[in-house]
């Protein structure tokens, strides 16, 4: 193995949503069992085991938090609603924050019922960005808007290419709000090469706006309901390599997690999902 490729996957993250069969113990054992350092968490799993508790069992594990998923879901209409999603991504921040991760990933939120309004829901997105920035900087966590696939606008996330995540977070500071670059949803925009070129900034990885990086790939035909359609590494239409090299390009030297939701992954063993992983992100990444 190359120095190269031994660097490359020490960054690699396991997603906990890529083995769903694994309970937290196990996952935070089969990682470490595995070489991967890091692993991304979701908040109703870690939530019910206790956020104090997931974090101890993380570190104890000589593991990382990269990622906290997910909060957001800032487009209702209505005050209270509003309100109470606010409230939710502070508690969110704080499980970050306890957790020991610097990035908790937001989708946006979907169009209200009855809404045909996609530029006034963004709007939103960005009047909460501004109140939970500050709260979430004060306790070391950058909010990472994440861009959805253009399928998931009506019901899920508004920002649907990285252009649309940029423009919101370049209002605020670049400590505060950042991007997701997720393989998965942005593959097929033309113009994302670009725009990964613009997030990386001019300071290098502190002035980057690429606060998280994901791999998952595209296969067809999608299952009902689109939303466990994502592939493994290697089995679709996504030039994993490109994205890893332009999110470098740009500055990024962070975690390269793998976030993928497919039943038939998680009908499997999830150690030997985990090592066909680490395999597949040799052949097809590093």
């Amino acid at each position: 193995m190359s120095d190269g490729t031994s660097r490359l996957l020490d960054r690699l993250s396991l997603n906990q949503e890529t083995v769903r069969q694994w309970s937290l113990p196990e996952l935070a054992d089969g990682c470490a069992r595995a070489g991967v350092r890091g692993v991304g968490l979701w908040r109703a799993p870690v939530q019910e085991y206790g956020v104090a508790a997931a974090a101890r069992l993380v570190r104890d594990a000589g593991l990382r938090v990269t990622s906290l998923c997910r909060g957001g879901f800032f487009t209702a209409l209505d005050p209270g609603e509003r309100a109470a999603a606010l409230d939710d991504n502070r508690a969110a921040v704080d499980e970050a924050a306890a957790l020991g991760t610097d990035t908790l990933v937001l989708v946006s939120g979907g169009l209200p019922a009855g809404s045909r309004d996609l530029s006034g829901a963004r709007e939103r997105v960005a009047d909460a960005l501004g109140e939970l920035g500050p709260y979430a900087a004060q306790r070391g966590v950058r909010l990472a808007v994440e861009p959805l696939h253009p399928m998931y606008a009506a019901d899920r996330c508004v920002v649907s290419t990285l252009a649309q995540a940029l423009d919101l977070a370049e209002r605020f500071p670049v400590g505060q709000v950042g991007v997701v670059v997720d393989t998965y949803h942005l593959w097929w925009d033309d113009t994302v090469g670009t725009q990964i070129g613009r997030a990386g900034g001019t300071g290098g990885e502190a002035g980057s706006r690429i606060a998280a990086f994901q791999l998952a790939d595209w296969v067809t035909p999608l299952p009902e309901g689109v939303l466990l359609g994502r592939g493994q590494l290697g089995d679709g239409a996504v030039d994993l390599r490109w994205f890893r090299e332009r999110v470098e390009a740009a500055g990024y030297r962070g975690p390269i997690e793998v976030e993928i939701f497919h039943p038939a992954l998680w009908a499997r063993d999830g150690t030997e999902v985990l090592a066909e992983i680490v395999e597949r992100f040799r052949t097809h990444v590093a």
